[in-house]
């Protein structure tokens, strides 16, 4: 009878200090002997876990097996956890090969082909499982105390970082490890936060487009091209603001683990707090499920913000003769015909030129500018006390949630309570309640950062300056200045009507107008009436 052998370590280390394999064919390939069976194949697999099939040798083994005539009549293993430590996939697979008349014996764990075997092999498989998902259990256990004593788990760290040996052994003689910021590779995810918030040369740029700048440069990601995923992990890692954070998820499965039980570990931080803030709010502001990606990749000045007069639905680009001319034309109209709206068609050229120039000659003037900041610092004051009020009870609130979270913490390690359904909702609850409260404070904040006494006028003309030449010189910086300042742009008949934010200007007035993305989150109302920013439309 011919027969194939399969050896499989768990890890890689493992495989490549040699500790199991070479014994385990010996004990097989002697056990063949014994029995005058003919080895006609061996399947060696190195680092990977039984646990589940995402084995390429396993994959293969199962593929030759199905073949007709199969190769082989037997596989033979040490153990039968060499082949499958779950209990439903082993049988699973086992099935697989019996109908190509395949069968899978173990020469540690033999059993006959009678009912009591078949019991006897489940029961081995059960075990097998078991002690797998114990060993795991202990594993994690004991990798979540080092993590809590500021060591690293596991083999490469994130782009940015490096390991380095700790002056410490472990209890295998093995020296810890710590993660240490890695400054060649720091430099580039400094940059890559730098042209995600300020673009290049005045163009702005996306995810995909960080990484095609990157990747023209011949700036790679360890030797591999950059993507738009690469780029959008970097900008969402919070190790590189200083808070790397173990056991966050389950890597085989891909699942989230509640925050309860992640382990935090403090970094030297390779961007400050601030711009991976700027950064994060910029990627939920430009989110797929906030704003359609056709506003954001439009090369169309006005999409989503330019609505109809007559019915207030939202106006997009529409073509006459073959594409030569170009119109903003009310959805309604277009969808539902002339019936359900009277709005008119409004030559695309003529209502940017028209908003742009207006915008930089009506409402970014000095006197206007000083009349609004004038307005808004008034505004300031007036609210201060009740934000006091307000930063005092949130402030209050969060230090009771944290301290309660705290407390179930506690409670949770020391065996106290245990930790299941109802107490993973109680902590979700609480955990969704502290990022709303920083949200509102963060909010707040913000506003408080607003300044109350008025700029001098050479700042303002500074800037007025400095942003006209950039509405009129710049498409990409004049987009992104008109998705941030203004709210909506209606179009009725010859009039056209801006709104947008005071506190945003006066943000503004401390953003770098030299770059595309350097402009301020939008709140509404710094134009609230027609005031002297109208004219014709046609």
């Amino acid at each position: 009878m011919a027969v194939a052998l399969y050896a499989r370590v768990s890890t890689a280390k493992q495989a490549e200090k040699d500790l199991s394999i070479p014994d385990q064919l010996k004990q097989m390939r002697e056990w063949c002997k014994s029995r005058s069976l003919l080895v006609a194949m061996e399947y060696v697999e190195p680092g990977a876990s039984a646990t589940d099939d995402k084995r390429p040798v396993f994959q293969q083994m199962i593929a030759d097996a199905e073949q007709d005539p199969a190769p082989f009549d037997a596989v033979i293993v040490h153990s039968r956890s060499r082949f499958f430590r779950d209990l439903f996939q082993f049988l699973s697979y086992e099935r697989t090969l019996k109908r190509s008349g395949v069968k899978v014996l173990s020469i540690t764990q033999q059993t006959s082909d009678d009912p009591a075997g078949e019991m006897a092999s489940k029961i081995f498989s059960l075990f097998d499982e078991y002690q797998s998902k114990e060993n795991g259990k202990h594993t994690l256990r004991a990798m979540k105390e080092n993590a809590r004593q500021g060591y690293f788990n596991g083999s490469r760290p994130m782009f940015g970082f490096q390991t380095i040996e700790a002056d410490i052994r472990g209890n295998k003689g093995q020296r810890k490890r710590r993660l240490a910021v890695d400054q060649a590779e720091a430099a580039t995810v400094r940059r890559i936060y730098d042209l995600y918030l300020n673009g290049h040369q005045g163009h702005s740029l996306g995810c995909m487009g960080v990484a095609v700048h990157l990747n023209e440069r011949g700036i790679t990601y360890r030797g591999k091209l950059w993507t738009r995923a690469r780029i959008h992990q970097v900008l969402t890692e919070t190790a590189y603001r200083g808070d790397y954070y173990f056991n966050r998820g389950t890597a085989s499965a891909g699942n989230a683990k509640p925050e309860s039980e992640w382990v935090k570990i403090a970094v030297e931080a390779i961007v400050d707090a601030d711009t991976f803030g700027r950064a994060g709010a910029r990627l939920r502001a430009r989110a797929p499920a906030k704003v359609p990606p056709r506003i954001v990749n439009s090369p169309t000045l006005l999409t989503g913000i330019v609505k109809c007069g007559c019915c207030g639905a939202g106006m997009t680009l529409a073509t006459g003769k073959g594409g030569r001319y170009r119109y903003y034309k009310c959805n309604t109209r277009i969808g539902k015909g002339a019936a359900y709206c009277k709005g008119g068609s409004v030559p695309m050229e003529k209502l940017d030129a028209l908003v742009l120039s207006s915008l930089a000659d009506k409402v970014f003037t000095v006197s206007r500018v000083q009349e609004m900041l004038r307005g808004l610092q008034q505004d300031i004051k007036a609210s201060r006390t009740g934000q006091d009020a307000a930063l005092k009870s949130l402030s209050k609130e969060l230090e009771q949630i944290s301290e309660g979270t705290e407390r179930l913490y506690q409670a949770v390690e020391q065996g106290v309570l245990e930790l299941n359904d109802s107490l993973k909702a109680r902590s979700h609850k609480l955990q969704a309640r502290r990022q709303a409260i920083l949200t509102e404070i963060a909010g707040l904040r913000s506003h408080e950062r607003l300044p109350t006494v008025l700029l001098r006028p050479k700042h303002i003309e500074a800037f007025a300056l400095s942003l006209k030449t950039k509405l009129l010189s710049s498409r990409g910086f004049a987009k992104s200045y008109l998705q941030q300042l203004v709210d909506e742009i209606r179009v009725d008949n010859k009039e056209v009507t801006l709104r947008g934010s005071y506190a945003a200007l006066a943000q503004a007035l401390e953003t770098k107008t030299g770059t595309p993305n350097g402009v301020p989150r939008f709140v509404p109302n710094w134009l609230p009436d027609l005031g002297s920013n109208q004219g014709p439309a046609d």
